[in-house]
This record gives structure tokens, sequence and C-alpha cells, in this order.
């Protein structure tokens, strides 16, 4: 069942990205597209609490905000980020949701405010102990949601500390084996705060009762930037962003990809003739143009946990291309797609597409191609998180200044307005994901405080 909805869930992702790429090659994408009928479901009503604009005939519920008690007696954590839905039991959905806190942040952690409900969870579990009873406040939480029964909002069952005494937990992936890779954006060494060394992916399984995973750091697959990742279904391997505006893009290849900690290889990508590729586009004329394809070779990382931050610059030096602060990425129908938040000669954001071989991990085999680059506020500022509906659109999370957005793309390559999050600043949308059962879209609201919504209404069947 996990695996068989995860490659259902994938499926579907191409199709939008199929009829963006071709409107914007026509030059046919424009703004005005959002009215266009059919497209989405109409303008956005004004929500009178100020949480989140949404059509005529939806409804939101708001639920684990930062600060709430959970089912296992500890704290909500703020800054909620991404996020990934699996299939529970009885149709239930279980949410694994990442804490992007590190120390300076003023949020509210799970042990509350001065760690006075550590002694609830096995010290031998949490990554990072601390310094003076202080542990690293980054993590995941799980939430078990119900949404059948007709109701006009769904159900919280439990909530609970899934992860802990990690730092800085932006984004992640879904993998098969229905659990979730998070990922550290961080570098950070021992110092007065911090134990431990971070900059690691950890995975974490979709369960349903109360617990903490013990947090063990993949460290094969490198101490970067992290930011998201996504899996390969039929080889298992695992392709990364780094989140720097000169970071990399890599790729993990696992001795055995149902267990990623028995170690594997990393690598950088670069492009066949073409060392050390700047694909940021920068500068005028575009070191690479929209719907160019590129041969991808990978180089090898002999050392992937440095003691510094510089894994990106010693890739570029050997010839790896460079990319403008890779964020989200989804593997869908045999590809896997990424968004560079700041690429572009506007800094408005690239959406990158890369073929891997259909079997096989050929050194030479993969395609890399620019998918879009509008460098036009008006149709995308600044992609992030990105998932995809169960009809097969695209749906898109803005991370940018003012009021952001969540954007929807038909496969015609219409692009239509889902909602609009009011609140001006540091309050971005994150964690986009559907329920396994098609009826509620979820998305994080990061701060003012963190909280989790559950959208319902009229999506199309």
């Amino acid at each position: 069942m996990p695996r068989r909805h995860f490659l259902a869930r994938a499926g579907g992702f191409a199709l939008g990205f199929s009829g963006l790429s071709l409107a914007m090659s026509r030059g046919s994408m424009s703004w005005a597209m959002a009215e266009a009928p059919g497209a989405g479901y109409g303008p956005l009503v004004t929500d009178p609490a100020g949480v989140i604009d949404l059509p005529a005939g939806f409804t939101y519920h708001r639920f684990s905000m930062a600060g709430e008690r959970m089912s296992d007696g500890l704290i909500v954590p703020g800054k909620h980020d991404a996020m990934a839905a699996f299939p529970g039991p009885d149709g239930l959905t279980i949410l694994l949701r990442n804490h992007e806190i590190e120390p300076a942040h003023k949020t509210v952690g799970a042990f509350g405010s001065e760690n006075e409900l550590l002694g609830k969870v096995p010290a031998e579990k949490i990554y990072d102990l601390g310094k003076n009873g202080k542990p690293a406040r980054g993590g995941v939480t799980t939430v078990v949601y119900d949404t059948r029964g007709g109701r006009e909002q769904g159900v919280v069952v439990r909530d609970f500390l899934s992860l802990a005494g990690t730092e800085r937990n932006c984004a992640g992936g879904a993998t098969p084996r229905n659990t979730w890779i998070t990922c550290e954006e961080t570098v950070e060494m021992p110092d007065e705060h911090r134990a431990q060394r971070h900059g690691y992916c950890f995975e974490v399984p979709a369960g349903v009762e109360p617990g903490l995973v013990k947090a063990e750091p993949i460290k094969g697959m490198g101490r970067f930037m992290h930011e998201a990742c996504a899996t390969d279904p039929r080889t298992g391997v695992v392709y990364l962003t780094e989140d720097r505006h000169d970071g990399c893009v890599y790729r993990y290849v696992p001795k055995n990809p149902e267990r990623l900690l028995e170690g594997g290889k990393l690598q950088a990508l670069a492009i066949v003739d073409r060392p050390s590729l700047d694909t940021r586009n920068e500068d005028q004329p575009a070191t690479v143009k929209p719907g160019e394809r590129l041969m991808v070779r990978w180089i090898d990382i002999a050392e992937p946990d440095p003691d510094s931050d510089s894994l990106r610059e010693t890739c570029f030096k050997a010839g790896a291309a460079r990319f403008a602060r890779g964020e989200g990425m989804w593997f869908a129908n045999g590809q896997c797609y990424f968004a560079c938040t700041t690429g572009g000669h506007k800094k408005l954001g690239q959406l990158w597409k890369l073929t891997p071989p259909e079997s096989g991990l050929d050194r030479h085999a993969h395609v890399l191609e620019l998918f879009l680059e509008p460098n036009d506020a008006a149709v995308l500022r600044n992609a992030d998180n990105i998932t995809a509906a169960p009809w097969g659109d695209l749906i898109v999370c803005e991370d940018a200044s003012g009021p952001c957005r969540l954007l929807g793309v038909t496969p015609s390559g219409q692009v239509y307005v889902i909602a609009r999050n009011p609140m001006a600043d540091n309050a971005e949308f994150a964690g986009v994901c559907f329920s396994p059962d098609g009826s509620t879209l979820f998305v994080n609201i990061q701060n003012k405080p963190g909280a989790t919504l559950a959208i319902r209404g009229p999506w199309r069947a």
C-alpha cells in the first residue's frame, strides 16, 4: 500500500509541469490566465480572521499551533516547515512535519521554554542534548488526522514528537518505504549551544503510536545546507538540493535502498563537456536556455562529511554545476523536478527537470533541462515547496516578501490562485501536501504563530 500510494501520487505530478512548459514555450503564460474560465476556483474571499484567503465554498481548519500541548504531553514546536502525508490505518492520514528551529529563534520548543519537559523522553534518542541541559530544538512532529465522516473539518486524532535534538529541519522528502527523510539546513559545529555536528539527514517512519525514533544521522548523504530530497522508487537513489546561492545538486546511491544508514556513495551533478557550469543565469545572455537538454555526469565525492562548509566549493572546483538556492524537489513519472528559488536574471526562480535512465545507474545517461524561468513576478515569485494534486495539477508554494500565495498550474498551462496568506512578513507557506484520500490539502504557515491548515472544498475529482 505505501509504495503504490507513493507511485500514484508521483504519477500525476508531471501533467501540470508538461502544460506549464508548453505554455511558456509558446509565450502564452500570463497572470490573466488566472481568471480564465475553469482554470481555478474563482476569486478569493477575504478571511475575517486574517489567516488565509480562499475561494468561495472552501473552508480551513487551523490546528497544531506552536505552543499547544500535544498528546504525548510535550509542546508543539514552532517554525513549521516542510511536511508529507502518508496513508495510515483505517483511512487515517499521517502527517510528518519539520520544525526549522535554531538557537537564535525565540519560538517555543517541544520541551517547554525552560526545557522543563525534557525528562519525559529517553535521552539516548535525542541527537544533540546540547550544553547545560539545552538540547537542539528542531526536529519532526507527527500528526494523525482523520479526514473522514463528511464533517466540515477533520479531526486531530493525536500528535506527538517523533524526532528530537536536530536543528533547523527545513525540507526533506517522502520515500516508498512510508518514511520521511528530514534534512538539516545548517552546518554548525559544536559550540556554546551544541554538542554535536549538524548538517545531516535523518529518516523517520510514519507511525500512529507516540514515541521518538532514535535520531541517527545518515552521514553518507553529506554534510551541507540541506533543503529537500526525492527518492527514485525504481533504484532507491536519493536526489538532494542545497539551499545556497552557489549550491550544488547531489545524489546518494545507497548500498541498501531499504537501509540508508548502511552507507553509499555521494555524488555531485556536473554537465558533460561544460565543467563548473553556472546555471543561475544571473547575467545576460543566459548560460542555459529554457528547454535546452544537458547531458549529466556524476562526480564522486571522496569526503561527504567535511569539517568545514566546503562541500559545494570542492565539488564546483572538480567540475560540478552551480545552482541558485536549490529548494523544493519531487520525483514524478520517472523524472526528478526541483526548484531553484533565486535562479534567473531577476532572481525570481527556476524549475528544473532531471531525467534519470530508465534502468540502472549509468553515470552519463541523465538529462537535465531548465524547465521554466519566467523572470516575471506576475507568473511566479520564488517557488519553494511543490506537490501534486490528485487530479494532476501542480501546486506551488511561493517564498517571497509580502503576502505569499499557493498557486495551481493545470495540465494546459493555466495558472490560478488557490490561497493567499494576508500576513505581510515572515509567514510563508510551507509543507504543502494532499491527504491520501484527496479530500484535504494540508499546508503550514511558518510563523505568527506556526500552525498547520487543512483546506477542504470542491476539489476536482
